[in-house]
């Protein structure tokens, strides 16, 4: 049996008219459309009754049915249930022991969002959408931009990026009556590329996930909050260094690339393994706390410490001249040996470490 179902979402037959809602039956579905076309003769509703007339008239089949059925003045889910409700009072009412299968006929998206509702309760074979031809697609138009900008998402993606153009233009004014400098625009302009381009590689939720991270290390008593800080400051200071090394010989003009990149390690290097010393002491001490600590966790500032004396001599033979060179020579080569052997004899402590003094699980009696 084909049911041609008429959905009016927002209730405009029960509101505008006497009818009781769902309504079956051909005759009572003529009776209907003409009464909601005699109250409001612009109601798009009216066009979906006479629709399903229509397409109840034009369907071969002697086994058919037309109904029309209503939600709620809103829209919103309780519209949704009570369509549900209204279609499963019409199946109740057919007589016919076939399988029914359902045409639904509305008059645009808004109304079609019901659509899932009444598949869930009878196999539907089509939608028909009816809109008047002077207003072709404009509904649907409408609620196209309306769902779009109720999506959270989508909302960050278009709105912000247009409203920070839209505030270029203030802005300046502003800058202009402040006697602000004119780099306020490269600002402006800074800020929404720098926003586009989280947003297109999607780094908001990593940062997203390093402030919760960092509030949950704050209230949770973790070491490596503290220690991270520290080692922050301590590798912009050897950022510093390091420029400020490179400018004391000559500057990039005058060294060169590479030996531009030594001095610049000469420079800094120390301040980058005290960074690393510290982040990796502040994470070993939230591993004990936290009942989780192996002793080869203990290899980390040892390799940082000794890498660092490597690269420090590496750095020095690079940059020495002259009369200089045989002790930059002597100095790399002590370095190499005095890295390798901090690097080989931490691993075998730390190792016989983990063997003798490795944790047992608790045995219970």
């Amino acid at each position: 049996m084909l049911l041609v179902l008429c959905v009016d979402l927002d209730d405009d037959l029960g509101r505008k008219t006497d009818f009781d809602t769902p309504v079956v039956g051909r005759e009572a579905v003529q009776d209907a459309a003409v009464a909601l076309a005699t109250a409001d003769p612009e109601d798009s509703d009216v066009n979906v009754l006479f629709e399903g007339l229509h397409l109840h008239d034009a369907v071969d089949d002697e086994q058919r049915e037309v109904a029309v059925v209503t939600g709620t003045d809103g829209g919103d889910v309780a519209a949704n249930r009570k369509v549900g409700e209204e279609v499963d009072t019409v199946l109740a009412r057919l007589t016919t022991g076939e399988d029914v299968r359902a045409v639904v006929v509305t008059d645009g998206a808004q109304d079609e969002s019901v659509i899932p509702v009444i598949r869930s309760r009878v196999p539907i074979d089509g939608v028909q959408r009816v809109v008047v031809r002077q207003a072709q697609d404009l509904e649907s138009m409408y609620y196209t931009f309306k769902q779009v900008l109720d999506d959270p998402e989508t909302r960050g993606t278009i709105l912000v990026p247009m409203g920070i153009l839209l505030l270029v233009y203030p802005v300046l004014v502003v800058a202009n009556a402040l006697e602000l400098p004119g780099a306020t625009f490269g600002v402006v302009s800074g800020l929404l590329g720098l926003y586009l381009l989280f947003r297109g590689l999607g780094l908001e939720r990593t940062i997203d996930s390093a402030v919760d991270r960092a509030r949950a290390s704050l209230f949770t008593g973790r070491v490596t909050l503290i220690t991270y800080v520290v080692a922050a400051a301590l590798f912009v200071i050897g950022g510093a260094g390091g420029v400020e090394t490179v400018r004391s010989h000559g500057g990039l003009a005058a060294l060169g690339v590479g030996e531009a990149v030594a001095a610049f390690v000469y420079g800094s290097i120390q301040w980058f393994a005290a960074a690393g010393v510290t982040a990796s002491l502040g994470r070993v001490t939230d591993e004990y706390l936290h009942d989780s600590f192996e002793w080869r966790y203990m290899n980390a500032p040892f390799y940082v410490a000794a890498i660092a004396l490597v690269l420090h001599g590496l750095s020095a033979f690079f940059v020495s001249e002259g009369a200089f060179a045989l002790d930059a020579l002597s100095y790399l080569a002590t370095t190499l040996v005095v890295g390798t052997l901090v690097g080989v004899v931490s691993t075998l402590v730390f190792a016989i470490a983990e063997t003798r003094f490795a944790r047992t699980p608790e045995t219970t009696a």
